[in-house]
């Protein structure tokens, strides 16, 4: 489990930023060590100086060993615990000097330490976890300056937001690079292994399949059956091969690996190189589409007709075409089959590309089999 964590953490695009801020939560509290022994004159009471620094050091080191660590960064726990921390800090400032004195212009003590939960939760939460940690720090440190010093806080305020706005957005587009990249990986590491198998594959169960399909052929009898059965399995390895993920991101589907399974000894599918990506519901309708027309065949176009199916992008438009070289029929029979209340070709071909907006055409002439052309857009 902790080795997992750890291939995980280290493809994790976050992690620089969460180390950085682990960086700045040591170095801000060794400047608010600095600032204290800077005005250790003015300060009323030191010791109450000493301890808050001493309750800064020691969440400094809880905080940045939490964000070291895979549990600290996996939920926002922390950073809430550490913006509660970081307030309750802020204020123990008045262990060390009078509410009067801070507000006629006393350092709060804590200084650019208090921007730590800031840039913690803009890592975790992104732009609105940012300017949360900013807005409660302002507040904070209005209530102790006081409201006739709004002005002069306005700059830390500035600041502030800044911070939470800017660590946020790139903590979120990081983020987003971050899914990409772990499906990247995936679907590198599952065609890999997929042409490893392939190999193998091809090397012995194909060949042997391919014997058997060929003396069964010759052997004739019940062996042709068994020529039969090897056939169908050959295809059905050779579009396992060939598949690949489905998922482009963003919600969208390769329509390509969605009709491998529909290929068998009767019907080939020819595809492009290239995924064609398109919205999962505009893909799914398509698919089905395209399984009525094979269906179609399967029912009228005669036992011995063989079905191609062909996709082709277009650019903006994906072009998918289903023909068969079977009985084939005339044009107007598919308007009869409407009039006679046999919906099958209207409803689940036409109507479903109709409803994703696209054009169907269908040729056939009796003996020369039928061709469906479908196109939709590939938005």
């Amino acid at each position: 489990m902790e080795d997992g964590r750890q291939r995980g953490d280290s493809a994790d695009l976050l992690l620089p930023l969460w180390r950085a801020l682990v960086v700045f939560r040591v170095t801000t509290w060794l400047f608010a060590c600095f600032g204290v022994w800077s005005i250790w004159d003015g300060i009323k009471r030191p010791s109450g100086a000493v301890l808050q620094l001493a309750i800064m050091g020691v969440w400094t080191v809880i905080a940045s060993i939490g964000y070291s660590r895979h549990w600290g960064r996996r939920n926002t726990r922390l950073a809430f615990a550490d913006l509660i921390v970081t307030v309750g800090c802020m204020y123990a400032t008045l262990l060390a000097q009078p509410l009067q004195d801070i507000r006629g212009g006393a350092s709060v003590l804590t200084n650019v330490w208090a921007a730590g939960p800031v840039i913690a939760l803009a890592i975790s939460r992104g732009r609105d976890g940012g300017l949360l940690g900013a807005a409660t720090i302002s507040l904070a440190l209005l209530s102790l300056r006081g409201v006739d010093n709004a002005a002069k806080i306005l700059s830390n305020v500035q600041l502030l937001l800044v911070a939470g706005l800017v660590v946020g957005y790139a903590a979120t587009t990081m983020r987003r690079a971050n899914v990409r990249l772990r499906e990247a990986i995936a679907a590198e590491s599952a065609t890999a292994e997929r042409l490893r198998l392939g190999r193998s594959i091809h090397d012995g169960v194909l060949q042997v399949l391919a014997q058997v399909q060929r003396r069964g052929n010759a052997i004739g009898g019940e062996a042709v059956e068994l020529a039969g059965l090897a056939a169908e399995q050959e295809v059905a390895l050779r579009a396992l091969m060939a598949s690949r993920p489905s998922t482009g991101g963003g919600g969208r589907l390769d329509v390509c690996t969605l009709l491998l399974p529909l290929a068998t000894t009767r019907v080939d599918i020819v595809l492009p190189a290239e995924p064609v990506l398109l919205p999962a519901n505009i893909a799914t309708e398509l698919v089905a589409a395209v399984k009525e027309a094979l269906s179609n065949v399967a029912k009228h176009a005669g036992a011995s007709a063989r079905s191609w199916v062909v996709v082709e992008d277009l650019g903006d438009e994906v072009l998918l075409s289903v023909r068969d070289d079977g009985r084939g029929t005339t044009p107007d029979r598919f308007d009869q089959a409407r009039s006679d209340g046999h919906l099958g070709v209207s409803q689940s071909i036409r109507g479903r590309i109709t409803d994703l907006g696209g054009d169907v055409t269908v040729r056939t002439a009796p003996g020369e089999g039928t061709e469906w052309e479908l196109k939709v857009s590939k938005t």
